[in-house]
């Protein structure tokens, strides 16, 4: 009894301490907090519970809101409505749809894209194939009238060569094919099935040029082994005075007139340069239509090695020039034309939309990550580490901005091409095609994203993103010993196998032996003429094989099935994950639960916005956010 009636007297204690703790608490003032509502500063200060008596006038605060991810909120963040934000923000499409029924546009934004640049890729591919197969062509043409001795085996490119190359090797043959190459010149309008003419300037005939460059001084007495060089290249060129159907002509003669003594003992090369112009007529309407070039070209004789043979060759380069003229397009061929200028502009206007709307989008992801960092530091105590600072670096979109400059660059040029008052050489082709087949290709690259969105697919992606960093390491190791055999083979069997004579060729030919391409013909082409260098050959080109197929190879292959595995045991086990993934992971809301609807969700700006980037969340961030841009 005793016991019991302590027991019941020490509980009474307890019982009349908790009510004092009670009184006082409740005697005590509340706490002041002030909030900064949607409009400005509030007028007033709000008492008590944040959420549960905050009045309408300083603002909704509560912690559905996930809308606004430009700047840090006021102090009292909660972590479940950062967890909430960092969820959405790194949401794909199909989340984001379920979580505020928000279209992507973006996503469309990008399928249209592509639709629009392969076709404008398409149409300039055939513009792009008519010009470098014309200038082929006319290359060909020429050679077969200014070059004495050209053989049609010449034209067709096959491996290995079928002939060697065209030179002449006696000082007589030298002057014959020059001769032959200036009387073409003179003859051009009689002997051509081109259609071919002069070039003016002033009213004057543009004359053909003969250009010699040699050493500026020297002798050779081999005799008794004695010579003398100055090594200093002396150019210099004289106008050739042919006139129109001169079928004869005498180059040594010429020279002899003029004082011009070549010595081929100190001859380095001679040019032979003319000028014409000609018109395309053949038309693919709409894609082409008659265009005015004007052609440059030029017999070269090479005497830089001194070997006793001076190779010929002839290089031809086209300018495109205004044409007068009209052509009658029938209705058809008009409407396609239409139909390509429209694609152009077009591809350009969306480009530039999808570069505003990923800048914007990088830009927002980056004030994320600075609110991010605030809030972990005044939370937490703690920095974000590097690898979680970049999950807000969106590579792919980085990727959208780049193609995106690029074809916006292409079509300027091309729009440039395409019009009637543009000049120039057809090297601003390959300029053009250069940046629309780059953006094209990374266009393309950039649908990989959106496949990452499915679990089969997102499998490959994965995998190449897990292997990269090893296989780049073990590519430098491999770069080692494959510089070395590039160097050995160049230098040893250079002067014995024509798949060896430059450094290029050499890593270009070592490459094609590591994909199992032309063997055997490697091994055959080596020359038998020194059996060290024969022997040599052997071993060089058996270990190689060995080494790179059978083991650099499959340790190649085994990194990537390494990762592959990797990436299947995450599927199965679930992925690691770093510090702020864990956090954004405590959210456990589905998308479809409705807690990331804002109150203010105003879908027609949100349209806007993504278009315009600017409107009604930049000016509720100047007055509801501190600025993070610091």
């Amino acid at each position: 009894m005793k016991d019991s009636s302590r027991e019941l007297r020490e509980l009474a204690e307890d019982i009349c301490k908790l009510e004092d703790i009670a009184q006082s608490l409740q005697n005590q003032t509340p706490p002041e907090v002030k909030v900064v509502g949607p409009h400005g500063n509030c007028q007033r200060s709000c008492y008590g519970s944040v959420s549960s008596i905050l009045p309408t006038d300083c603002g909704h605060l509560d912690d559905t809101s996930t809308t606004n991810t430009t700047g840090v909120h006021c102090p009292n963040m909660t972590p479940s409505k950062m967890q909430r934000r960092l969820k959405f923000f790194f949401m794909n499409p199909k989340e984001k749809w379920h979580a505020r029924r928000r279209f992507p546009w973006k996503l469309l934004l990008q399928i249209f894209k592509i639709v629009v640049v392969t076709a404008q890729l398409c149409l300039f591919a055939q513009q792009r194939y008519s010009h470098v197969n014309y200038l082929w062509d006319t290359k060909i043409s020429f050679s077969h009238m200014f070059l004495k001795g050209w053989d049609t085996t010449r034209e067709v490119q096959v491996y290995p060569p079928g002939s060697g190359p065209l030179a002449v090797y006696e000082k007589q043959d030298f002057f014959q094919y020059l001769d032959y190459a200036i009387t073409t010149y003179s003859t051009i309008n009689e002997k051509a099935i081109g259609t071919y003419s002069y070039k003016y300037r002033d009213g004057d005939l543009v004359l053909p040029t003969l250009c010699m460059a040699q050493y500026a001084g020297g002798y050779v007495s081999p005799n008794n082994n004695t010579f003398m060089l100055n090594d200093t290249i002396a150019k210099s060129c004289i106008d050739i005075p042919v006139q129109m159907n001169v079928t004869s002509w005498s180059s040594e003669a010429f020279l002899k007139k003029k004082n011009y003594i070549l010595n081929f003992d100190l001859l380095m090369n001679i040019e032979f340069t003319f000028h014409l112009h000609t018109i395309k007529l053949r038309v693919n309407l709409p894609f082409d239509t008659p265009e005015c070039y004007g052609l440059t070209g030029k017999v070269i004789f090479n005497n830089h090695d001194h070997d006793g043979q001076m190779l010929v060759n002839l290089d031809v380069a086209a300018q495109v020039l205004e044409c007068q003229g009209s052509i009658k397009l029938a209705s058809e061929a008009y409407t396609l034309k239409v139909w390509r200028t429209f694609i152009n502009v077009t591809s350009i206007m969306i480009c530039i939309i999808s570069l505003i709307m990923c800048v914007r989008a990088l830009y927002r992801a980056q004030l994320l990550r600075k609110t991010t960092v605030l809030f972990f530091r005044q939370q937490y105590g703690k920095e974000l580490s590097l690898e979680e600072r970049m999950e807000f670096v969106n590579l792919w979109y980085l990727l959208i901005c780049i193609n995106d400059i690029f074809i916006i660059l292409g079509s300027c040029l091309k729009i440039g091409l395409e019009s009637k008052n543009y000049e120039g050489y057809l090297d601003t082709w390959n300029v053009c095609s250069l940046f629309l087949g780059l953006g094209n290709l990374l266009v393309w690259f950039g649908c990989l994203r959106y496949l990452g969105f499915f679990t089969t697919y997102n499998v490959l992606i994965l995998t190449l993103k897990k292997c990269i960093p090893n296989v780049l390491r073990y590519s430098i190791c491999l770069l080692m010993v494959f510089a070395g055999y590039c160097l050995c083979g160049w230098l040893v069997l250079g002067p014995y196998h024509f798949k060896f004579r430059s450094f290029s060729s050499t890593m270009e030919c070592l490459y094609s032996l590591i994909n199992g391409d032309d063997m055997f013909a490697t091994f055959s082409s080596t020359s038998g003429k020194d059996p060290m260098v024969w022997w040599f050959s052997r071993i060089y080109l058996y270990s190689f094989i060995s080494l790179f197929i059978y083991v650099i190879l499959s340790l190649f292959i085994a990194i990537i099935m390494d990762a592959y595995e990797t990436i299947k045991n995450y599927y199965e086990n679930g992925f690691p994950l770093n510090e702020l993934m864990k956090f954004v992971e405590e959210c456990t809301e589905e998308p479809s639960s409705g807690v990331f609807q804002d109150e203010d969700d105003h879908t027609i700006h949100d349209v806007i916005n993504s278009i315009c980037c600017c409107g009604y969340e930049m000016n509720q961030q100047s007055a509801e956010y501190e600025p993070l841009l610091t």
